[in-house]
């Protein structure tokens, strides 16, 4: 999954950053509202984990600010991505408002690292209509573990042919369009062009070959993964 962790503390967000990244997560950070409604804009996410104390920007003299600002932003413009609110708040109130807001789950401090990341799968499960164990032929995506196998044995991965399939895989038969798995797959200063996309495809059909699923290319669409005929 490609996250969006927007948090002011900067030893909790270093910490979190490097749990989700050891994961197998992509992970992008905020440490206040500007750079938060900036990255939620430019980027499309399958999660977002929102504090909602953090300062206005980068400059201490805007004081602080309410991370559902982005929130309600992002639901203006018809954004849907799944946001699990993190905060010291723990007000009845308070949680009334971020879920009124359009959060879709609410976790608050202190809390364990492996709960944040089961429930980012929950919320995305529900979102995209997935399970955690799907397979396609005899290849099997595992979300929970991050494992991908054939039959009985695991199909060992580089990170970024794994997230394509990940992608495909969200669910199987759905296309994904080009820019979307570019999107997913870019780092925020560099983005992926069309060959190295078009070449991590390539690769994978190679490793999927008689595994009984196929990536099929719809021109000028994108791609899916589909039991082969």
């Amino acid at each position: 999954m490609r996250i969006l962790l927007v948090e002011d503390d900067d030893v909790l967000r270093q910490v979190m950053q490097s749990s989700l990244c050891d994961a197998g997560h992509r992970v992008d950070t905020a440490a206040h509202l500007a750079d938060a409604r900036h990255w939620w804009r430019v980027q499309p996410y399958d999660a977002v984990l929102l504090d909602l104390n953090i300062p206005a920007s980068a400059d201490p003299r805007q004081g602080m600010a309410s991370g559902l600002v982005a929130l309600r932003e992002a639901r203006a413009r018809g954004d849907r991505t799944p946001v699990l609110v993190l905060t010291a708040r723990n007000r009845t109130e308070e949680r009334i408002e971020g879920l009124d807001a359009g959060a879709d789950d609410y976790l608050g401090k202190p809390f364990e690292l492996g709960e944040v990341e089961a429930r980012l799968r929950a919320l995305v499960r529900r979102s995209q209509g997935t399970d955690d164990r799907v397979n396609v032929g005899s290849l099997l995506l595992d979300r929970k573990a991050r494992r991908i196998s054939l039959g009985n044995e695991d199909l060992e991965l580089p990170a970024r042919e794994f997230e394509v399939l990940w992608e495909l895989f969200t669910p199987p038969g759905r296309v994904v369009s080009e820019r979307e798995l570019s999107e997913k797959l870019s780092d925020s200063d560099e983005a992926l062009g069309d060959n190295a996309l078009e070449a991590f495809i390539s690769r994978l059909r190679k490793k999927l070959a008689g595994s009984g699923a196929g990536i099929r290319t719809l021109r000028g669409i994108g791609y899916l993964i589909e039991r082969d005929k």
